[in-house]
């Protein structure tokens, strides 16, 4: 591009989209943040470069005299970019169907934590024990429903790791069949009870424990405190302590709010110094505070996606060592800057019944983890017998940015995938409806950060 602009020329243009003719409908452009300079990303021809205000108008224009705009892409052959976008849905729906599946086991939605926040506090809570006959019934199902395809479980709750002999035994069966069936297993856990767990998780073949952290001592306990309001931060320390030592890898997320944003710059310090991020077993991730089927107590606290990003881009540049223990995705933004190409056109983004199943100790099927335990979100069940609602599961499998309206149109959509299906449901009635994502903002602050 202009002199004045840094060129991202990733890979080599496709040549079925090198004719100039019109602009192509998946040229996302924004400004970037703090600069006079705009990002263009086509997510379809796989190209992304800075440009200038004034190529951005040569641009619309369809002014292309070095031929650059169309050599990447920006500017095609509309029944060329037709056929590309047809060998493009092609190639990602072959690959998805190849995909590893992530199954999620709820045995229990009791929780020894009273957080402030618990989207699952809207629940009514079920009065049922889960048993290895359960157990059982869970693993003939998904041995038989998923023969074949790579997948591994992930345990959920509630909270999983519950003390008590009662669970321990559930538990000790259900890794027994994990490893009977050779499948790794993931939990997502508080954390509390972590360090006496460490003996028996280590006879697993553990991917990863989810463990969240809200902040540095004061600021998680007055988050994230058991019933009795009692404080759970040194309880965790220890159990993360005891799985890094063991070998096991933690996935720490910390969820955020307008609540305890600023103490991001707090726990990041802490995790560093802690040598927690130096470690190959650790990595991080940030979880926005949000409503999902429930009424959140206090909303005025809540981010919407854009303005929690925006936060975390002014708290980057003002304490720069966040990056040791955290770096946004921003989109795209931070795959192009690591792998120094575009990541696959998204055409769907919401995994629910595809390569993402939930099920609990009721013995029911649902979609995925946002809608398990959700009253109205039932597919089927695994126990007593097996039952599956062939029309409901159907409207999931067939969503993507091809069957929902708003997304045929929309410019950023190869790099949204049409958002969360739950979320979309929760919004409009039905999850073939958008969730939309302000991709065009992240990609200004990302392109600031990694890429300008």
């Amino acid at each position: 591009m202009s002199d004045n602009s840094k060129s991202f020329e990733y890979i080599t243009p496709n040549s079925t989209l090198g004719v100039v003719g019109q602009l192509s409908k998946h040229n996302i452009i924004t400004p970037i943040k703090d600069s006079e300079d705009f990002f263009i990303v086509n997510p379809l021809s796989g190209n992304a470069d800075i440009i200038s205000a004034n190529e951005v108008k040569m641009l619309e224009n369809k002014l292309d005299p070095t031929g650059e705009f169309s050599q990447q892409g920006y500017i095609i052959n509309e029944a060329k970019e037709k056929r590309a976008f047809k060998l493009a849905y092609l190639d990602f729906t072959e690959k998805r169907e190849a995909d590893e599946i992530q199954l999620f086991f709820v045995p229990n939605y009791s929780c020894n934590f009273a957080c402030s926040y618990c989207y699952q506090e809207g629940y009514n809570p079920v009065q049922k024990v889960v048993n290895n006959e359960v157990v059982d019934a869970f693993f003939n199902y998904i041995n038989t429903e998923f023969v074949g395809r790579r997948k591994y479980i992930t345990v959920f709750g509630g909270e999983p790791l519950l003390p008590g002999d009662n669970q321990r035994k559930m538990l000790t069966h259900f890794i027994s069949r994990a490893n009977e069936a050779k499948l790794d297993l993931a939990f997502v856990t508080n954390g509390y009870t972590l360090a006496s767990y460490v003996d028996l998780l280590k006879t697993a073949s553990i991917r990863e424990l989810q463990v969240t952290l809200d902040g540095t001592q004061e600021v998680h306990d007055g988050r994230r405190y058991l019933k009795g309001k009692q404080p759970t931060f040194d309880k965790i320390v220890e159990g993360i302590d005891a799985c890094l030592a063991a070998g096991i890898n933690i996935n720490l997320r910390m969820v955020i709010d307008k609540e305890n944003i600023e103490n991001l710059a707090g726990l990041s310090r802490f995790a560093i110094e802690k040598g927690w991020t130096s470690s190959p077993l650790f990595k991080t991730q940030i979880g926005r505070n949000y409503e999902l089927h429930f009424c959140n107590s206090t909303p005025e606290k809540l981010f919407d996606r854009a303005t929690l990003y925006q936060h975390l881009y002014e708290l980057l540049k003002l304490h720069p060592h966040i990056a040791e223990f955290y770096k946004p995705a921003f989109s795209i933004a931070k795959y192009i800057s690591e792998h120094q190409e575009l990541p696959m056109a998204l055409f769907d983004s919401c995994p629910a019944c595809k390569t993402e199943w939930a099920f609990d100790f009721t013995g029911t099927i649902y979609s995925c983890t946002a809608t398990v335990g959700n009253k109205g979100d039932e597919l089927g069940t695994f126990y007593p017998e097996v039952s599956k609602n062939e029309s409901a599961i159907e409207s999931w499998q067939n969503r993507d940015i091809t069957t929902i309206e708003k997304c045929k149109t929309c410019d950023v959509a190869l790099a949204c995938g049409g958002g969360c299906a739950s979320v979309a449901k929760n919004k409009n009635g039905h999850p073939n409806s958008p969730d939309c994502r302000p991709v065009k903002e992240l990609l200004s602050l990302g392109a600031a950060y990694y890429l300008a």
